[in-house]
C-alpha cells in the first residue's frame, strides 16, 4: 500500500538475489471506498501506478493481486494488512510443492542478494524446524525525530527479547511480518495465516512455534524502513506515532524480575503435573482465563508429563506473557533507564555495557542518537549471540 517510492528498490532487491524466487506473489492493496475519499485518493492513484509498474517486469515472476482497483479494494470486514498477507501467501500455498519455503516481505523490506539463499540454505540445515524468524535491523535515517523513534522501539524489542531467551522462553522471537519465512508444509497443517487487522504476524509464528521448533537465525538480516505509519493499529509505524508524541507508555522495559517470575511459573511445570501447587502467575491466569485453576483440566487431559508441559507453555503463550508483564509492570518499577540498567548490570556484567545505559536512569532516551544507536546495536549483538546459539542447537535432521 502507497509503495510507489519503495518500488524500485524492493525489485532490485528481489533481481539481485542469488538464489531466485520460482513466484513472486504481490498484493497491492486499499480500502475501496478510499477512491471516494478526497484525502485517500493520492493513495489510490500510488497504487494504481506501482501496479500499473509491475505488470510491466517481465524478469521476475510476479503473480499480482490487484486489491486496490476501483471495485477491486477491500469492502466490509475483510481488510488490512493480514488479508494483504493472507492473500499473497495462500497464492503460494496454492502453487507450492511440499518441499517449497514461503517467504514473507513488505514493500518497504531491503534485503542484500544473498537474502534468499540464507533462508533456503537454513530450511535445508535444519530440517526439522517449521518456520523462521528473521533477524532484522532498522536502518537510521538521518532524520533526527524519526531516528529517536524507531531507536526507542528498537531497543523496547531488543530488551524484551533478551529477557524471554534469558528465562529459556519457547517465544523467544520477535514477529516482523516482513521478515519470517515456514516451510509449506507447516503452512499448511495450521491452516495458514488469520487475516487479522494488526499483529497477524504476531500470531501467526506464534501458533507456528506452538506446530514444532523455530528458527531465530540466518546469515543475513532484512532491513525493515523506518517510517511514521498508521495503515495499522499497532506495531512499528504506530509505536513510532505514539512515541513522536511523547507516549511511549505501551512500550516500557520491563524489570526483568518480572520475567523471573514467568520464568518461575514454567519451571514448576513438571510439579504441576503431579500436584497442585501455587505459582507467582496464580492471580493474572485465574483473571485472564477465569478459572479458579487451569492445570488441572491440562493434567486431566495431557496423561504424559511431556505433554503436560508442552500444554502449559501452549496454555501461557506469549500474549499471555506479555499481558501478565503489562499487569504487573503498573504495581513496579516504571523506570526505563534504571530497568535496563538492573539488568545488564544482573546478567550480562562481563560485557562492555554502553555508559549510557549505567549513569541514564531517567534520561536514557534523552540521549543523543548516536549513543541510542550504539545501545542498540549492542543489545544487537547480545540478541545474535542467542539466536545463533539456539541454532547451532536445533538437530539437522
Amino acid at each position: 500500500m502507497d509503495e510507489k517510492a519503495c518500488i524500485h528498490n524492493l525489485l532490485a532487491d528481489l533481481t539481485a538475489q542469488l538464489y531466485p524466487a520460482s513466484r513472486i506473489c504481490v498484493c497491492v492493496n486499499q480500502p475501496d471506498h478510499w477512491w471516494d475519499l478526497p484525502q485517500k485518493r493520492e493513495i489510490c492513484i500510488s497504487n494504481r501506478e506501482v501496479l500499473d509498474l509491475l505488470h510491466h517486469v517481465r524478469e521476475l515472476p510476479l503473480h499480482l493481486i490487484d486489491r486496490s482497483g476501483r471495485g477491486n479494494g477491500w469492502k466490509g470486514r475483510q481488510h488490512g494488512v493480514g488479508w494483504s498477507r493472507k492473500l499473497a501467501m495462500d497464492a503460494c500455498a496454492a502453487v507450492a510443492g511440499t518441499g517449497d519455503i514461503i517467504l514473507s516481505l513488505d514493500g518497504d523490506t531491503r534485503f542484500k542478494p544473498g537474502y534468499f539463499e540464507s533462508v533456503a540454505q537454513a530450511f535445508l540445515d535444519r530440517k526439522p524446524a517449521v518456520a523462521l524468524a528473521v533477524p532484522y535491523y532498522h536502518p537510521l535515517t538521518g532524520d533526527e525525530t524519526t531516528d529517536r523513534a524507531i531507536l526507542h522501539y528498537e531497543i523496547y524489542m531488543r530488551y524484551y527479547s533478551l529477557n524471554l531467551w534469558r528465562i529459556g522462553s519457547p517465544y523467544a522471537f520477535t514477529a516482523l511480518g516482513s521478515a519470517m519465512a515456514v516451510r509449506i508444509s507447516a503452512y499448511r497443517a495450521i491452516r495458514g495465516i488469520t487475516p487479522l487487522l494488526s499483529g497477524e504476524d504476531f500470531y501467526f509464528l506464534q501458533k507456528l512455534r506452538k506446530h514444532g521448533e523455530m528458527m531465530r537465525w540466518c546469515p543475513e538480516k532484512v532491513y525493515p524502513a523506518a517510517r511514521f505509519s498508521d495503515r495499522v493499529f499497532f506495531g512499528t509505524g504506530p509505536a513510532m506515532i505514539k512515541g513522536r508524541a511523547g507516549d511511549w507508555s505501551s512500550y516500557p522495559l520491563y524489570h526483568y524480575r518480572l520475567f523471573d517470575q514467568v520464568a518461575e511459573t514454567a519451571s514448576r511445570f513438571p510439579l504441576l503435573f503431579h500436584q497442585s501447587i501455587p505459582t507467582p502467575m496464580d492471580a493474572f491466569l485465574k483473571k485472564i482465563f477465569r478459572e479458579q485453576d487451569i492445570f488441572t483440566p491440562l493434567r486431566k487431559n495431557n496423561t504424559d508429563e511431556a505433554r503436560f508441559i508442552r500444554a502449559c507453555h501452549g496454555k501461557i503463550d506469549g500474549l499471555r506473557i506479555l499481558q501478565y508483564l503489562k499487569s504487573e509492570h503498573r504495581n513496579g518499577n516504571v523506570n526505563d533507564g534504571n530497568n535496563l540498567r538492573d539488568f545488564l548490570l544482573t546478567h550480562y556484567p562481563h560485557t562492555e555495557i554502553p555508559s549510557q545505559v549505567v549513569d541514564a536512569g531517567n534520561d536514557l532516551f534523552k540521549r543523543s542518537v548516536c549513543e541510542l544507536d550504539q545501545l542498540r546495536n549492542y543489545l544487537e549483538g547480545l540478541e545474535t549471540q542467542h539466536q545463533m546459539a539456539h541454532f547451532q542447537n536445533l538437530p539437522s535432521c
